[in-house]
């Protein structure tokens, strides 16, 4: 029975497929204090939040059981991604759920600063008919600057060319080629900037964005312009944002987020040509059951042993490359737990090349599990997908394609680098046959990466076999499969051998012993 935690409210629709897996128990508990939480969440296997819990370092660490968070939204700058990653714990988020409702609510937004409705419903309902002050202006024929063009920005662009806005909009990974073909301008942050008489941002709260909108960006911009914010609180340096006001630089700012929430007391909201609501950019009926929906399947597919759909501390792959490459996962940890097993030293340099029908695939996964596999080794279950990649920083790792078949149709073939030497291990998948190491080294062989086996390195003279399966025998090790490649008739050989069950260390032992035979490594899949 898995434990989900729900610590923020949730829409009731949302998180009903949580409430139909007879093996989850959910428990709704929205009141909680930091420290109240840091206590609970020691017995519970998965938490959903919004924004206001705080995921903290310190709750992380009590966490022993937890496995996946859920955020139902979008941003996760309320949780501390780093200490989840390194505690191996997914986290995961509701990308596109509420990608409506926050460009809406950003076109609402726009429509009420640049016509003054907030400003002149409240003089109305104060008795005054102030039609001559509120005078706004048209959206038609305006430039639109968009800081960010992902899922929302896109949409925001779409919507404001329905307003016959002119839309200028910088993104990092926007092209002036994939501009085009959306029919809007590309830009350099600067030039955005420059040329919007509105601006609105769609951007993550990262370090490098915190306060890009500042007294700096304040000063490039037209005269008379108006920000809008519904992204994150940060973006904007409030106090710069103040003083351009003031100074008639900002004609008016609509803001939907800040960097303190609650937002009460700042002097922003004394200004009248601001437009301000409670973080509602995700508050739509649609959107919250839309974004509880998300979380609540991606925690019953990660607590099921699933593949989740949106990985926030993971990279993202699309269903359909996941599908090709999810057969090799178990094929890349294995290689990984031979291959460590087989140097018995720390790994300082990793080296995975793929080739074959895995020169188009997305591999980044596949290098994961065989970082998992070796890193097992040393750190044991605490190690997992989530977390493999951070644990071995310290390990030089890298990745090469080639199409070259090298005699199969897929080959994955992982080198590791200790301080004395280097081995490698090759395995590909068979069609109908599944999984195969086919290489140790130099030496080519066919076995099943599972079970118990013995990797012994000798010298190829007539009777070592025989000593050596005579020695098992006593021993009481029987012998499943046999496979043998040499470098020439008398020279150095390997045998890799699958055994029913474990081999101990005094058996290893007198293996060594025998004169042809030069090194034995017990290995358990």
């Amino acid at each position: 029975m898995f434990q989900v935690l729900i610590s923020d409210p949730l829409s009731e629709e949302g998180i009903k497929p949580l409430l139909e897996i007879d093996d989850l128990k959910i428990t709704i508990d929205t009141n909680l204090s930091p420290e109240e939480l840091e206590e609970k969440i020691k017995d519970y296997d998965a938490l959903l939040v919004r924004s206001q819990t705080q995921v903290t370092r310190n709750m992380i660490q009590n966490a022993k059981k937890l496995k996946i968070i859920g955020r139902a939204g979008v941003g996760v700058d309320n949780i501390d991604l780093e200490a989840a990653t390194e505690h191996g714990i997914i986290v995961v988020n509701a990308p596109n759920g509420n990608t409506n409702s926050a460009a809406e609510h950003t076109i609402a937004m726009m429509m009420a600063i640049s016509r003054n409705i907030p400003q002149a419903y409240y003089a109305l309902k104060n008795h005054r008919w102030d039609r001559k002050k509120y005078v706004g202006v048209e959206l038609r024929d305006k430039t639109l600057g968009i800081i960010g063009l992902g899922r929302i920005g896109t949409e925001v662009a779409s919507r404001a060319k329905g307003q016959r806005m002119n839309v200028i909009a910088y993104d990092p990974f926007l092209t002036k080629e994939k501009a085009e073909k959306m029919g809007i301008a590309y830009g350099t942050f600067e030039e955005v900037i420059k040329q919007a008489d509105f601006i609105t941002v769609h951007i993550p709260l990262l370090k490098e964005t915190r306060h890009i909108i500042n007294a700096e960006a304040f000063e490039k911009m037209k005269q008379g312009v108006y920000i809008i914010n519904c992204a994150r609180g940060g973006i904007i340096d409030e106090d710069a944002l103040y003083d351009a006001i003031l100074s008639k630089k900002v004609k008016g700012a609509a803001l939907d987020v800040f960097e303190e929430e609650p937002f009460f007391d700042h002097k922003l909201l004394e200004l009248p040509e601001v437009v301000a609501t409670p973080h509602l950019g995700a508050s739509t009926i649609e959107a919250q059951e839309s974004v509880a929906i998300d979380v609540s399947y991606d925690v019953i597919r990660y607590l099921h042993g699933d593949v989740v759909r949106n990985p926030v501390n993971l990279p993202s792959v699309s269903k359909e490359i996941m599908q090709r490459i999810e057969p090799y996962f178990f094929l890349a940890e294995k290689l990984g737990t031979f291959l460590i097993d087989l140097t018995k030293e720390v790994a300082e340099e990793i080296h995975l090349s793929y080739s074959g029908e895995l020169y188009d695939m997305e591999v980044t996964p596949l290098t994961r599990n065989a970082v998992k596999g070796i890193l097992k080794k040393h750190l044991g279950t605490s190690v997992n997908d989530v977390n493999a990649l951070y644990l071995a920083k310290g390990i030089s790792i890298n990745e090469n394609k080639t199409p070259k078949q090298k005699g199969f149709t897929n080959l994955i073939t992982l080198t590791v680098k200790t301080k004395s030497y280097q081995r490698k291990v090759s395995g590909t998948l068979l069609n109908g046959l599944g999984p195969r190491i086919v290489k140790v080294d130099d030496y080519s062989v066919d076995v099943t990466p599972k079970g118990h086996m013995v990797v012994i390195e000798h010298i190829d003279q007539p009777g070592v076999i025989g000593r050596m399966g005579s020695l098992l025998g006593k021993h009481d090790i029987n012998i499943a499969t046999m496979q043998v490649d040499r470098s020439d008739i008398g020279g150095e050989a390997m045998m890799v051998l699958t055994i029913d069950r474990h081999l101990d260390a005094k058996a290893v032992e007198e293996l060594k012993q025998l004169n042809e035979i030069k090194d034995v490594v017990a290995i358990d899949l």
